[in-house]
């Protein structure tokens, strides 16, 4: 579970590297699925992506499972 941090724009979760909860940076990106050019407009899929202040450990997980 994700918790605010008194420290600037972060969350404090935990990381599987650190084995530690720490502060991470998390963001959502947009991302095209299809490599087709004709339907890649059509598969843009939110992603949450959480990056480790501590180890630089990135994770991403699909937001959409439809």
């Amino acid at each position: 579970m994700a918790t605010t941090d008194n420290a600037f724009n972060g969350m404090t979760e935990h990381c599987e590297e650190c084995e530690l909860d720490t502060l991470h940076e998390v963001n959502v990106q947009i991302r095209t699925e299809s490599l087709k050019k004709e339907n890649a407009q059509f598969s843009r899929e939110p992603y949450r992506v959480t990056e480790c202040q501590r180890c630089g450990n990135r994770k991403s997980q699909r937001m959409n499972n439809a």
